[in-house]
This record gives structure tokens, sequence and C-alpha cells, in this order.
């Protein structure tokens, strides 16, 4: 079977580790901790991220160079902070071609990149067209629980999408294929943010009213945006807009809505992030997102209410009271002029 590396030990890393796992295929773990690694091996598992056995099959290296000797795919799951020094050190060390899949969902403050614009910057000999992507309503307990999960792959080249979607699919971890993978990053990237706000909503103590707005109205700014940068608003009606936007703003296994929980019972963001123990990711893609909606004159009040709550040190009632009491219009306004630019 193939030999593959999974570089970052985290939660959806370990998960993901136990698919390809149960899937016959080799595989090697990659975290920069050796003290982790080393648990990893001896313990047979990594119960600070993960509750879940970890096959035997899989073996854990803080060495990068030694976790992707003669390994014939990569799938990258480290934060999107660390996606540069990793891809640039990996680009250094490979030796022999290989399928570079990601599994990160973030957008880079500054640059506006999507992760696999990043790659494509860091890695010499790797195309943009050749990245994969893997997206879609995904719990990493739940995955390493073996329980029903579906979620897309993209590329460019549909050839190394059909690669990946064999190299994961099982009876329990279904994959779908999709050409757009514009569409597939921004979905999965952007619905942290709606998930923030669904987790604040709670920590204010509101009901499922709230919760229902913030998604169906977070969905109408995911896709004025995503469709602005070229994505199919079709994309975002299916596993990796709608699906996933479900399964982070309703769960308190997502940790963007843990964090947000958090901030709407008071606490402020530096203490969440500490409290939490691992990367948000949905604090950096909010600054992304706030960057990206005003260089491009797009519409999105419920993100720009969350940056303001996080980075300017509103209160978030005090945002929930200006959104509830924005000037009137029409429900279709914000699809219709979209809709009709595409169909």
């Amino acid at each position: 079977m193939t030999k593959v590396a999974v570089l970052g030990a985290g939660s959806w890393g370990t998960a993901l580790s136990i698919v390809l796992a149960d899937n016959g295929h080799h595989v090697r773990l990659w975290t920069h901790r050796r003290e982790q690694a080393e648990a990893i091996n001896q313990t047979h598992d990594n119960t600070q991220y993960l509750d879940a056995d970890i096959p035997e099959q899989i073996k854990a290296f803080y060495s990068l160079e030694k976790a992707i000797e003669d390994v014939s795919a990569v799938i990258i799951v480290v934060p999107t902070k660390a996606i540069r020094d990793v891809c640039s050190e990996l680009d250094k060390l490979l030796r022999q071609p290989v399928t570079i899949v990601h599994a990160t969902k973030g957008i880079e403050p500054g640059t506006l990149k999507r992760v696999s614009q990043m790659i494509d910057e860091e890695m010499t000999d790797y195309n943009y067209e050749d990245v994969v992507v893997l997206s879609g309503p995904s719990h990493a307990e739940e995955v390493g629980k073996r329980q029903p999960t579906t979620v897309t792959v993209s590329s460019i080249n549909s050839e190394k999408a059909a690669f990946a979607q064999d190299l994961f699919i099982n009876e329990s971890f279904r994959v779908y294929t999709s050409n757009d993978m514009v569409g597939i990053e921004l979905g999965g990237a952007l619905k942290n943010i709606i998930a923030l706000g669904a987790g604040i909503s709670n920590g204010l103590g509101y009901g499922d009213n709230a919760k229902a707005a913030l998604i169906t109205r977070g969905l109408a700014e995911i896709a004025r945006l995503g469709v602005s940068l070229g994505a199919s608003p079709l994309t975002f009606l299916g596993l990796p807009g709608v699906g996933d936007l479900i399964v982070t703003c309703t769960s308190p296994h997502s940790r963007n809505w843990r964090a947000g929980n958090l901030l709407g019972k008071g606490q402020k963001l530096d203490e969440v992030l500490e409290q939490m123990g691992m990367v948000v990711e949905g604090v950096r893609t909010t600054k992304a997102a706030y960057q990206l909606a005003r260089d491009r004159q797009i519409e999105m009040p419920i993100t720009e209410g969350l940056y303001a709550i996080l980075f300017d040190d509103k209160k978030p009632k005090d945002v929930v009271e200006q959104l509830m009491n924005r000037n009137k219009r029409d429900e279709m306004d914000d699809i219709t002029p979209f809709l009709n630019e595409h169909y």
C-alpha cells in the first residue's frame, strides 16, 4: 500500500492518519516536538489532542526528513501560520515526486492568500494546479471513532483529486470530488468566522433563533465573498459550505465555537486563546476576511462585527444590537446579483 506522511500531529492530523491507516497505508505522522512523537509511539495515543486509539502502523516522527522519506503523498495539516515555514523546509528535503494534499482551513492575513497559494509560493517544484485540498464537515473526534463522515477533495488536476479520493475513502469516511478549488478552500476557511459568532451567541445566552440567523446570513456573506473571488455559488450549498457551517456552528467539538462561547461569556481574546491551548483558525481568518471584504467592497456585516469584538474590544452585546438595527432590506438583495451573473 501507499506510504504517506501526515504533517501535523494535532487532532485533525491524527484523525486523518487513522483513516489512512484503516485503509492499509503506511502512515508517518510528523510533529515538531520530539516528546510528542516518542509518546505517540510508546502509548499509541495522542490524548492531548484526540481521544482515540492510534493503530500500530502509524509511526510518529519529529524529524521531517525521515518522515517524508520514500512517501508517495504528503498530507499537510499544520496551522495556517505554520504553512510557509513547513513547506519551505519540505521543499528543501523532498527527494522524490509526491502528491501534496492539504487539509488546513484558513486564509493568511496580510497577503490574503489561500493555503494552496501559499504552498505554491513556497514549493518550487510543485504547482498550484497540482495541489489537492480536503475539506468538509468533519470533527476530528468523530472521525477518530470511525463515525460516518463526508468530505470533499478538490484540485485543478483531476487525476490528483482522484488519487486523494482513493487514498482516503472507506466505509466510514466518504470522499467526493469537486473542480471548484477556490470555493472549497474559502468555504472551509470562512465558516470558522461564523462558528466564532455562533459560540458568542451561545455565551450570551441566545437560543436557536439566533443560531439559525447566524448560519443563514453567514452563508450569504461567505457566498458573496467567495463568488467575488471566482468560486461557484453552488459550492457553498454543498459539504464545504452549508455542511461545514452546520457542524462548526452547532457543536462544542468545534474549537472556534468554544472560543466564541468564552468570548460571549465575557473573557478577553488573549485569555481565551491561552485557555484553548490549540490554534483557533477563525481569529486569523476573521482578520483576513475583513481585509478582503474591504478591498473588494463586499458587504459582510457579521464578519465586521466579529472583527470589532476580536480586535477593537467591542462588547458582543453591542455588536448584536448593531446588527439587529441595520437598515431594512429584501433578503434576496444579497444573493440575486450573484445568481444572475452566473446562471
